[in-house]
């Protein structure tokens, strides 16, 4: 075929789905994005922390820790161009007892490796001259971190496909498609309006419907598609006074980050999310759980009032690992792996996706020829 509707196809209109299709649409490429929700950003990237993660844990040579570092400095640009609104608050990573300051010195020197600026080791009282309350042996501090409103930003990144003469179309779930034989593809999307398209690129962002989509890809080898699991993690918001300015973190926990505080753009407190691995979509949050959760932030917080703790939401991790098992780097899967020209299938997108983003998008622009 030597005419296509367009030339890429993106699967998803998350944070990574709009950054990738606005990296092809810088290229000049026709791009259109389809997205099952009817808004953007419905997904996974409507119910995480909105932390920019400045790149500290992830291990070294693995595309966690490039594509945060590199998505991290692209961000913040971004959002000063669209005016997107962010604070650079800036992360403490707090050692709560003896004996986790090993662990926080293997993280400091991680995040050095990873090329992450401006970090610095704090003693405990020079933590809490930043911070009054807060309890710890000693603090990492992360000047780089923020967090952002991100919303504003996909919504820019939707602005940016358009002006370049790209689509986002939304309630127009993918539903399959078909390898052509001279290259490129027969996609069909669903939705009040059914439709057939063709393109010569397709990228799929898709989420937690990330092996749905490529089990629907005729040709996909299903022992290429990785097992899905849930990581649901639950946040619980502060009444009244946000008692820190800086994002605070304890040493991750094994498959996360853990329950950290953030102040949001509205001036609140949140602390989340934990981490429970779940078989169906569930967003529920367990009042009961305030308890939990207040037993874990005394580590760092021994003020905290248990009774101004809310539930506020749940999100779910599109997890390619189960419980105890090492945590994976993201999966953007080419020809290569599957064995289909013109395809990049991603895998496993979760946190620091969000921070990643541009990066992510850059590389699968790079992936495509």
């Amino acid at each position: 075929m030597s005419e296509f509707d367009f030339d890429a196809l993106v699967v998803g209109a998350g944070a990574v789905g709009l950054a990738t299709a606005y990296a092809l649409a810088k290229r000049g490429l026709s791009v259109v994005v389809v997205e099952k929700e009817r808004a953007i950003g419905q997904g996974v990237s409507s119910r995480n922390s909105e932390v920019i993660h400045a790149g500290l844990y992830y291990p070294t040579g693995s595309r966690k820790a490039r594509v945060c570092v590199e998505g991290r400095r692209l961000l913040y640009p971004f959002l000063d161009k669209h005016h997107v609104a962010y604070r650079k608050c800036g992360k403490l990573v707090v050692a709560t007892t003896p004996a986790e300051i090993a662990r926080l010195d293997a993280i400091l020197e991680q995040a050095l490796i990873n090329g992450v600026e401006g970090m610095q080791r704090l003693t405990g009282d020079e933590a809490r001259a930043l911070e009054p309350g807060l309890k710890c042996e000693i603090a990492l501090l992360s000047p780089e971190s923020g967090v952002f409103d991100s919303h504003g930003y996909m919504a820019a990144l939707e602005g940016e496909i358009e002006a370049a003469g790209g689509a986002v179309v939304t309630a127009t779930p993918f539903e399959g498609a078909t390898p052509l034989p001279g290259g490129g593809f027969t996609v069909r999307a669903g939705g009040e309006s059914p439709t057939t398209l063709s393109v010569r690129r397709l990228v799929t962002a898709a989420g937690l419907g990330a092996q749905a989509v490529a089990a629907s890809i005729e040709g996909f080898p299903a022992d290429q598609i990785p097992a899905r699991h849930f990581g649901k993690g639950v946040y619980f918001r502060l009444q009244g006074k946000a008692p820190f300015d800086h994002l605070i973190y304890p040493p991750p926990i094994a498959g996360a980050l853990g329950t950290h505080y953030r102040k949001d753009l509205g001036g609140q407190g949140v602390f989340g999310p934990d981490l429970q691995f779940v078989e169906t979509e569930d967003y529920s949050v367990d009042p009961a759980k305030a308890a939990e959760f207040a037993t874990y932030i005394r580590r760092f917080w021994p003020d905290v009032p248990v009774d101004r703790l809310v539930p506020d939401y749940a999100g779910l991790r599109p997890k390619i690992h189960g419980p105890g098992e090492v945590q994976p780097d993201f999966r953007l899967d080419v020809e290569a792996t599957h064995g289909i020209p013109g395809l990049v299938a991603m895998f496993g997108i979760e946190s620091p996706g969000l921070t990643s983003s541009l990066a992510i998008g850059e590389e699968v622009s790079s992936l495509l020829p």
